[in-house]
């Protein structure tokens, strides 16, 4: 059986491609068009391009992780296969009603339809495209986090896999084909061989290899007010997009409209070292 590391550009899932190696290592790059949000090193911007088949413009995590797997690709000495879906602007669901009244409708805690269309369903095409499945695919849960991988094993069927719906042609009229196939086994190597974030950070301590101070999106709709507060100011370039999708009727989030967490004034300081990875939101795999 073919075995897949699905890569996030985080430190666990680097860990696995590290020491577990794999037939394959994808990584899910997340895109935008928006060019306020311009990758700033166009050599590498280039690259990028090149890696995925189309023009890149930015990300909407932080930079820092296009060097993350550039650098890792380097330490481990195989090759990570880069993949792309649709950029996040085209993903946002716009229209208009039957009345013509304009609508959008933006994924939250939820409906997380942005993790689907960005992570979940391009590498899931992609295995379908490149591999004879069912897979193997390895997924970065640590051993502290067995209820994350037995809410994604209630997902397998009896004969202890996933099955899922790809596309596997069109028809006459250019509509998608779609038929129900075995996908995946998901293991975890990292619950398996009792692996905690401590052993995780020692590893990596002097490795060249760099990571970003927070994964995943930069306005993460997971994340609590407080630290989007912070990532506004981190990047607000990025933070920006966010704000810019909202409408007085959509929202990331419930609470509070991203501007106005822009505009909030905090009673103190905000500093990197008060936030760790469990404030950050994730995209389950």
């Amino acid at each position: 059986m073919t075995t897949v590391n699905s890569l996030s550009g985080g430190k666990t899932s680097s860990y696995i491609a590290a020491n577990y190696p794999a037939d394959y290592e994808l990584f899910s790059l997340v895109r935008t068009t928006d060019k306020e949000c311009l990758f700033p090193d166009a050599k590498i911007r280039q690259e990028v391009s090149d890696r995925i088949g189309q023009e890149f413009i930015g990300t909407l995590e932080q930079d820092t992780i296009i060097y993350t797997m550039l650098d890792l690709e380097q330490y481990i000495g195989r090759p990570i296969t880069w993949i792309t879906g649709k950029p996040f602007d085209e993903v946002i669901i716009r229209g208009k009603k039957a009345n013509g009244e304009g609508y959008t409708y933006l994924p939250n805690v939820t409906q997380r339809f942005c993790t689907t269309e960005l992570k979940i369903n391009p590498i899931k095409q992609w295995c379908y495209e490149n591999t004879e499945l069912p897979i193997e695919m390895r997924i970065g849960f640590r051993a502290n986090e067995v209820k994350r991988a037995n809410s994604m094993l209630d997902r397998h069927r009896e004969d202890g896999f996933q099955y899922d719906k790809f596309i596997v042609g069109q028809s006459e009229g250019g509509r998608n084909k779609w038929k129900e196939l075995k996908y995946r086994k998901t293991t975890f190597p990292l619950i398996n061989d009792n692996i905690y974030k401590d052993k995780i950070e020692s590893f990596w301590q002097d490795k060249p290899v760099r990571f970003a101070y927070m994964n995943n999106c930069v306005g993460c709709f997971h994340r609590n007010e407080i630290l989007l507060k912070h990532m506004s100011e981190k990047e607000p370039n990025k933070f920006n997009w966010f704000a810019k999708q909202e409408t007085a009727k959509a929202r990331f989030k419930k609470e509070m409209s991203y501007e106005a967490i822009k505009r909030h004034r905090l009673q103190f300081d905000l500093f990197d070292d008060d936030f760790n990875e469990c404030d950050s939101g994730y995209c389950g795999l």
